[in-house]
């Protein structure tokens, strides 16, 4: 098996539970990047608050950071899934 084949996603109810978990999760942390760099730019309207919009924006990039993350650990986590599956499948004879 390889990483980012999409059969690796819908193998067994178990594949499809951890993909759709990873996905909430990468989703959320799409929703906080964003949210994050909005409210950033616009504390930027104001002297006083750059700062926190600075700070804001450490955060955002480090969301962005952890898309890519997310989705090799969701990747690997389903690629031993489905080895576990073959060597039992192999042993099974």
């Amino acid at each position: 098996m390889r990483l980012f084949q999409h059969r690796n996603r819908q193998n067994t109810a178990e594949s499809r539970r951890i993909y759709a978990l990873y996905e909430l999760a990468y989703t959320i942390v799409d929703f906080a990047a964003a949210t994050a760099f909005l409210i950033g730019s616009i504390l930027f309207f104001w002297a006083e608050y750059e700062t926190q919009a600075i700070w804001l924006f450490v955060i955002g990039s480090t969301c962005f950071c952890l898309k890519p993350t997310i989705r090799l650990v969701r990747e690997v986590k389903l690629l031993e899934i489905g080895d576990t599956e073959d060597l039992a499948k192999r042993y099974d004879k």
